[in-house]
């Protein structure tokens, strides 16, 4: 009986341990980014490009939810002439998954000239994404457009490639997924700080996929 008391109370400490560093670390990458992402299209300064973070797509092609958020909060700041350009980053590893080009098909559809929105169809995750932007498009000077639970590890990221990359909240609406992606997001924080110390490289350097 008294090593079951030990071993529970061992248990139980080691999950208050790992539960003050999954909020240690989510607290730390607020506060060290808080001051790059901004909320009101009029506060947020002006930058070259918009780049789109990519999120799940239907197998008709039609966006998510959280990715057609994106979208149109990516079109609300060209129309507020705060971008001149997109770069819409998704994956599109495969022939029948494609979040890049439905992210174009939405923009064309809202009016965007096809001649300002560039495609990068290797952006696999968060990392390759902000990597890809400055090494393949060269792209120094962009605000970025995700959710705001998402957006502390995505300027950390740019902030540690050297980017003067700002973040803005897309429009948020309730999302059937929204735990499971905020339980998801906690862990991704451990994969960003790995590929930050490492000094990661994205899973291709090629320009096309």
């Amino acid at each position: 009986m008294r090593l079951i008391k030990k071993s529970i109370l061992t248990l139980v400490i080691l999950v208050v341990l790992a539960s003050l560093i999954v909020l240690g670390l989510e607290s730390f990458l607020k506060q060290n980014t808080a001051e790059n992402i901004y909320s009101d299209v009029g506060k947020v300064p002006p930058a070259t490009t918009v780049i789109v973070l990519g999120a799940s797509v239907h197998s008709s092609g039609k966006l998510s939810p959280i990715l057609e958020d994106r979208m149109i909060t990516a079109i609300e700041l060209f129309q507020k002439n705060k971008v001149e350009q997109f770069l819409v980053s998704g994956d599109h590893k495969t022939d029948d998954y494609d979040e890049v080009n439905a992210m174009k098909n939405y923009l064309l559809s809202h009016g965007i000239p096809e001649n300002l929105i560039l495609q990068d169809h290797a952006g696999f995750d968060t990392y390759d994404s902000m990597y890809r932007a400055n090494k393949i498009f060269n792209i120094r000077n962009a605000i970025v457009v995700t959710q705001k639970f998402h957006l502390p590890r995505t300027i950390f990221i740019a902030k540690n490639l050297g980017l003067d990359y700002k973040g803005f909240a897309a429009n948020a609406r309730s999302y059937e997924t929204s735990t499971r992606l905020m339980r998801r997001e906690k862990l991704a924080n451990f994969k960003a700080l790995w590929e930050v110390l490492t000094d990661g490289k994205p899973a291709t350097l090629k320009q096309s996929f």
